[in-house]
């Protein structure tokens, strides 16, 4: 593993947003901040291509449900089907992704993912029935997830240390800004309502994936992983060559390459598992969140699109600012133990909107929501430094495809928990989801300080020895 070392002493706080250079004159200091955010050549690229591919996901996302149902003509079922396949298939291509990733050029990966994930959506034009939408969705998100994989390892080779989760985090608010706008695009078609308005959405959704490869062929070689040396042949004393001997040599490399895989290494699995399961908190806000203030509550539907706005704007305001230090393993340690505690608690309070007076109700829900978003930020925040810090750089693909792996089964998992769990049994089942949450974040807040207290010790001894 990457020996990783703590230098920030553990104070107990939130990490703080360190002061910027005074800042250019006749520029605010928010365009300053953002500016600066995206110096690096390689992020430049990435964001660029993240912003006009995720308008098209955004249209898409706001889309598919209807566009299923009404265009297409599926029932309730067979949609759900649709999407759970096309969730699976990505759990496979997460790992995949990665795999491949260090292998092969992670770049032209990247742009053949992507290529194929725009056409393939551009072809859901053609969906007339349940099979050819199923096999369009699985498409989807086997190189949607394959993609993401492989954009991870190309940040985990391309940035060192704080970069690293710098640009996760510019990338993520990249991400929800390009998202919305694409909802609101979608929402064209849903207030048009005919079947040429949703295909013209679709394909302009495609389309703006594919636009978004004219950013990433500019991507520099060292995003690629470096090329495994060739084992040298084996001579014997006379100069001719060994074939027993090579063969072994080749054997022997083989054995070190695996030695490195992340399958080997339980500490990274356990911070995966940990990570998934808190990863479910999504399906709290996409799924159990709605469904809650639908049955439960006093307060009208239209809370609900006000949440998920409330949501996109802290994300957008505190992702990266709240991430600064967390490539250090006590700061990732810290967050990952206050995002438990702040989930568990908006876990009780939406539970709470229960039996309200409208008033009361949208009050104690916008509190919840907002707690809920800064348990979101920064345990994305902590999961982000320990899955670059804690990772094998040698196979620094296959370990960032083992971690949204991980994500990807959690996101499968979450319909059914929350399901399980708030909507079957009411307060109940809020207090059961509060304590899993703050199980899987007080577990990584512990596995993080071990890492922590094991990276100092190998230093300490590192530098008695020398």
């Amino acid at each position: 593993m990457s020996p990783t070392s703590s230098a920030t002493p553990d104070t107990g706080t939130v990490p703080t947003v360190d002061p910027e250079a005074p800042e250019a004159p006749g520029r605010s200091s928010f365009v300053a901040r953002l500016a600066a955010s995206v110096s690096d050549p390689v992020l430049r690229i990435l964001v660029g291509a993240t912003l006009i591919s995720r308008v098209g996901r955004g249209i898409f996302l706001t889309v598919t449900v209807l566009y299923f149902t009404f265009i297409v003509g599926l029932a309730p079922h067979e949609v759900a089907i649709v999407l759970s396949a096309a969730s699976a298939a990505g759990v496979i291509a997460a790992f995949g992704g990665g795999w491949l990733a260090d292998r092969f050029s992670s770049k032209r990966l990247l742009i053949a993912f992507t290529a194929v994930e725009g056409v393939a959506l551009i072809t859901y034009v053609f969906a007339g029935d349940f099979v050819t939408a199923l096999v369009i969705a699985v498409v989807c998100g086997l190189f949607e997830q394959g993609a993401n994989s492989t954009r991870s390892a190309i940040i985990a080779r391309a940035f060192i240390g704080e970069s690293r989760v710098h640009a996760r985090a510019v990338l993520r608010t990249v991400t929800n800004v390009a998202i919305a706008a694409g909802s609101g695009l979608g929402a064209l078609a849903l207030a048009i309502g005919t079947a040429e308005a949703y295909r013209a959405l679709i394909v302009g959704a495609g389309v703006l994936y594919l636009l978004g490869l004219i950013q990433l062929v500019r991507l520099p070689s060292r995003v690629d992983a470096p090329a495994r040396k060739p084992v040298a042949p084996v001579t014997t004393a006379t100069g001719s060559f060994d074939a027993g001997a090579s063969a072994e040599a080749a054997a022997a490399e083989r054995r070190a390459w695996r030695r490195h895989s992340p399958w080997r290494d339980p500490r990274y699995l356990v911070l995966t598992a940990l990570s998934a399961i808190f990863g479910m908190q999504f399906g709290v806000a996409e799924l159990g969140v709605p469904l809650w203030i639908a049955r439960e509550t006093a307060a009208p539907e239209a809370v609900v699109a006000a949440l998920l706005i409330l949501n996109t704007i802290i994300v957008v305001i505190f992702q990266v600012p709240l991430s600064r230090g967390t490539h250090d393993l006590r700061v990732a340690a810290r967050v990952s133990g206050i995002a438990a505690w702040l989930m568990a608690a908006a876990c009780l309070v939406y539970a709470s909107a229960a039996g309200l007076p409208v008033g009361f109700a949208i009050t104690v829900l916008v509190v919840a929501a907002i707690v809920h978003a800064f348990a979101e930020v920064l345990s994305q925040a902590g999961g982000w430094g320990l899955s670059f810090e804690l990772a094998d750089p040698v196979q620094a693909g296959s370990y960032q495809g083992v971690f949204g792996m991980g994500y990807t089964v959690g996101a499968l998992a979450a319909p059914l928990v929350v399901n399980a769990t708030a909507i079957s049994l009411g307060f109940a089942g809020w207090v059961v989801l509060a304590a899993i949450f703050l199980a899987s974040g007080l577990g990584t807040w512990w596995l993080a300080r071990r890492a922590a207290r094991g990276a100092d010790a190998a230093s300490a001894a590192t530098a008695a020895a020398s």
